[in-house]
């Protein structure tokens, strides 16, 4: 891979590329550490990133080493958040890690892929071990922090366990010898941390290397938090919907964050959509199929197209739904919760008040109603624009 290409297609900041161009001068392979906290299962296309830069390094011959935070989980990362997070249990977090690193090596290979807990050297701290470890670092050390900061100003809780996060993922670095860590522009207080203290124990620090943080569907960053993500996890029809769903103004970052697109031919999708010669639409289905590719190969994503095109343009029902056998009728509200198109009859009831459920191809604003609509024994039940259900109803034999 073209060097330029690597350092600077797709990155956000590195600390400093100096320092990282000669670590790679000599050819030697690099450690490059990656650290997650196993609170969520799913990995989602803002994450892809990142995986997809460690790829591009493993490519030179570089080496991965993956930090499972299996005891920072059940601190909570601040980053981003107004609020303090709940306590994962040791039951949770490795539930979580598993299916995550299933994830994980969809992007990064697994075989230049080096795996290690925290509890390795964590399960071995003693309290003479905290001690050493917090005494490098002041109070205001920590509030450069803006997340500690806003919440310290506003009068919310800062707990001491949370200023501990940046210490133990510091000392992640530590343990493993990183020569560069990895992550979002939201992690660079940590990472700092983690090469401010390899240099107080006379280790080489780290280089920084930051990545962007993709932008959602709504506009925001892409996170759990705010409902926004394509994850990686998903059916190749669903993953090229959301695809579809998100705004003109961010494709040019879909393509080069999330593809191999070359940069040539991203500037002339950018210089056809300003001058209007080029229907966006195009450019987004050109988009979906790229990603879903990536994570269920090409055939998929042709299908996946197909199943787009039925649905949306032809208005046509999909293929292949999923059936739901009643041996009553019920309430509307009721056959989504039950059916797994809501989560609650509670949002099954605001989803359908908003106009957006369906039956039989007719917006239906009443929850009360009966499912399905006799005299007919099966209806076809939309919810928004990609949840397809059939209702069936069994007579008793």
């Amino acid at each position: 891979m073209d060097l330029d290409r690597l350092l600077h297609r797709a990155v956000a900041e590195i600390i400093t590329e100096e320092e990282l161009l000669a670590r790679l001068r000599p050819g030697r392979p690099l450690r490059l550490k990656l650290g997650f906290d196993p609170t969520k299962p799913d990995l989602h296309l803002g994450h892809a990133v990142a995986l997809r830069k460690l790829r591009q390094f493993q490519e030179l011959g570089h080496q991965v080493v993956l930090i499972v935070g299996d005891w920072t989980a059940q601190i909570g990362d601040p980053s981003g958040r107004d609020e303090s997070r709940s306590v994962l249990s040791p039951e949770q977090v490795r539930e979580n890690a598993q299916t995550y690193m299933e994830q994980f090596f969809k992007v990064v290979d697994k075989d230049r892929t080096e795996v290690r807990w925290q509890s390795e050297w964590f399960g071995k701290f003693t309290l003479a071990d905290v001690y050493d470890l917090t005494r490098r670092f002041t109070l205001a050390d920590m509030m450069e922090h803006e997340t500690y900061d806003s919440r310290f100003k506003a009068g919310q809780p800062v707990t001491i366990m949370e200023l501990m996060y940046p210490l133990l993922q510091g000392y992640d670095s530590l343990a493993i010898d990183a020569d560069v860590e990895f992550g979002g522009t939201d992690q660079k207080f940590n990472i700092l941390v983690g090469r401010r203290l390899q240099a107080m124990l006379g280790k080489t620090p780290q280089s920084v290397f930051l990545v962007p943080l993709l932008t959602g569907a709504d506009g925001r960053k892409m996170s759990k938090s705010f409902g926004n993500t394509i994850d990686l996890a998903e059916p190749p029809e669903e993953m090229y919907g959301k695809v579809m769903s998100i705004s003109d103004t961010v494709l040019i970052e879909y393509f080069t964050l999330t593809t191999d697109v070359t940069e040539a031919e991203i500037d002339d999708m950018q210089e056809r959509m300003a001058v209007g010669t080029v229907n966006p639409r195009d450019l987004k289905m050109r988009l979906a199929r790229e990603i879903v590719a990536q994570f269920h190969g090409p055939r998929a994503a042709k299908a996946a197209e197909g199943e787009f095109t039925r649905i949306f343009q032809r208005r046509e029902l999909p293929s292949d739904m999923p059936e739901f056998e009643l041996t009553a009728p019920v309430a509307l509200c009721t056959f989504l919760a039950d059916a797994g198109l809501a989560r609650s009859k509670s949002e099954a009831k605001r989803l359908t008040l908003q106009g957006a459920v369906e039956v039989d191809g007719q917006k239906v604003l009443d929850p009360d109603r009966l499912i399905p609509v006799l005299p007919v024994v099966n209806s076809v039940i939309r919810v928004g624009k990609r949840r397809f259900c059939r209702a069936l109803l069994k007579h008793d034999q």
